[in-house]
């Protein structure tokens, strides 16, 4: 029998707690007998608020983890708090040097490379943390994938991306036959390797993108810091500006400036939640002139200054896809589901 735990840290979503633990149930009662064992704990051994905002019950403290051959950390929002947890830290140091197995998933990774635990490894991160996570943490070889293995430690990005990891794990714990079994009682089709690629903002949601916009969006991404004119762009893929803009216009119902725009304030976005650079530090490294300039901006997109957005919370603002030809318009109206204004 195979024992894990799972450390949860406040504003872990629930949704991956369940992704993580079903799969183990389903192994379980395929095979009639108990060949995964589990227990759920926190820091101090008291119910954790999720990011839904439910109290969620442990089995107990750290000290619960004692004995179980892997250890995952789950963290969503907040998690720059949580991952700085001392105990957490020296805990997750211990487990490692006792050869325990050590996955992070979703943000939970960021506990393990604030330990060190990943320095030198692959770490998959979701793609609305990898910026952040690859500024704060150089020594780890951040990869925008859906899960990655390497040596004793296992990251994945989250969400549905769960599913996958878990059901590759229990294949090489227990069998590829068992867990072949449990991916058809998930209703998950063909299991996606860890390598596949996860979709990023600014790409088509429906459908393949036109391979002359994947270049330039190629292109915009390796020049946000230093913006280039748009028809530059188009001529390094040997189009005319016109040519590009309709291009743009049919596969992401926008235009080259607005996009570029997009990525640029997405980059700013993401590095003003989950680091600790300097607001003037972020404005130039994402392209924008001046920090005036950057601030008008960044006010007109989300209603508040950068530098009231440094915490990566529920309640924080979110950067959204306008509706686009391919997508039905949202209902007109500026409040989210957290009550906070945001612009799309």
């Amino acid at each position: 029998m195979r024992k894990l735990a799972f450390l949860v840290l406040p504003e872990f979503s629930s949704l991956g707690l369940a992704a993580a633990i079903e799969p183990l149930f389903v192994a379980n009662w395929l095979a009639q007998e108990r060949l995964f064992a589990w227990t759920v704990v926190s820091a101090d051994g008291r119910p954790v608020r999720a990011s839904n905002g439910a109290a969620t019950p442990v089995d107990g403290d750290l000290d619960a983890a004692e004995g179980c051959g892997t250890v995952f950390v789950l963290a969503s929002f907040e998690s720059s708090t949580a991952a700085r947890h001392r105990p957490v830290l020296q805990r997750l140091r211990r487990l490692a040097r006792f050869g325990v197995e050590i996955g992070g998933i979703e943000n939970g990774s960021q506990a393990l490379a604030e330990a060190g635990l990943l320095d030198g490894h692959s770490a998959a991160i979701h793609w609305d943390n990898l910026t952040g996570f690859q500024e704060r943490y150089p020594a780890v070889h951040a990869v925008p994938q859906l899960y990655a293995v390497s040596g004793d430690r296992i990251t994945c990005a989250g969400a549905a991306a769960i599913l996958d990891m878990m059901v590759a794990w229990i294949g090489r714990q227990a069998d590829a036959g068992l867990a072949g079994e449990v991916a058809e009682h998930l209703l998950l089709g063909r299991v996606r390797p860890p390598e596949t690629e996860q979709k990023t903002l600014g790409e088509p949601a429906r459908r393949a993108p036109d391979p002359d916009v994947a270049r330039a969006l190629d292109i915009m991404r390796g020049t946000l810091d230093e913006p280039l004119p748009c028809a530059a762009i188009a001529g390094r893929i040997g189009l005319s500006l016109r040519q590009l803009e309709r291009r743009f216009r049919q596969e992401l119902g926008r235009s080259v400036l607005s996009q570029y725009g997009l990525l640029r304030m997405a980059k700013a976005h993401q590095l003003l939640q989950q680091t600790d650079l300097s607001v003037t530090e972020i404005a130039f490294s994402c392209g924008f002139p001046s920090p005036e300039y950057f601030s008008r901006r960044y006010r007109a997109q989300f209603g508040c200054r950068p530098s009231a957005d440094r915490r990566q919370a529920t309640t924080a603002p979110v950067l959204r896809r306008k509706p686009t030809k391919t997508q039905p318009a949202k209902p007109h109206g500026r409040h989210s589901l957290t009550g906070r204004s945001e612009n799309s």
